[in-house]
């Protein structure tokens, strides 16, 4: 595995080995022992999930305030812009934001530490999008940045329409927002 450090601490793009033919390919999305060598982390992931989103829609940007989750993502199919945000008020990078084309084809991973914000926008006709989580989701934790947030100011890929959830739609503005110490 190849981590690739992004301007934000803690915050890293990995790319597996992939091991492929004619035949089709392998690699292993997630080992223990090669993410500890690589982030110095070892989470203990206790939830995985699956969403499948069409072109345009954009979930998030999310997060969990009193039981914060840290995860790992990817896409199985399809490509989105994905995005991490950093809400630890402690952090030089307090506010700043991170994005990386994810993609079945590339195969790239995004680690997002406890603390951050996430969203991503779909690229593709499709998204398969899958990501381990080290809380379980608690709705009455969960909070919500706008994801056109000016003070956040996302360059976001352009699309045809964005399409939002009735909840992603009432995000918090960002100086407005519940953040971490």
């Amino acid at each position: 595995m190849e981590v690739i450090p992004t301007p934000i601490s803690d915050l890293y793009v990995l790319e597996p080995r992939v091991f492929g033919d004619d035949r089709g390919f392998f690699f292993e999305s997630y080992n223990a022992r090669a993410f500890e060598r690589a982030t110095g982390r070892r989470p203990e992931f206790v939830q995985d999930n699956h969403s499948r989103s069409r072109r345009g829609v954009l979930r998030g940007l999310h997060y969990q305030l009193g039981c914060p989750q840290g995860k790992l993502v990817r896409v199985a199919h399809g490509v989105v812009f994905d995005v991490a945000v950093d809400l630890r008020r402690s952090s030089s990078t307090f506010g700043q934001w991170f994005g990386v084309e994810l993609s079945g084809d590339n195969k790239r991973q995004l680690w997002v530490p406890e603390g951050f914000a996430h969203g991503f926008l779909v690229l593709s006709e499709s998204a398969d999008f899958l990501y381990k989580t080290t809380d379980f989701y608690a709705p009455e934790e969960e909070r919500c940045i706008r994801f056109d947030d000016p003070d956040l100011g996302i360059d976001w890929p352009a699309v045809d329409a964005v399409n939002l959830s009735d909840k992603d739609r009432a995000g918090a503005l960002f100086r407005e927002a519940e953040v971490f110490p």
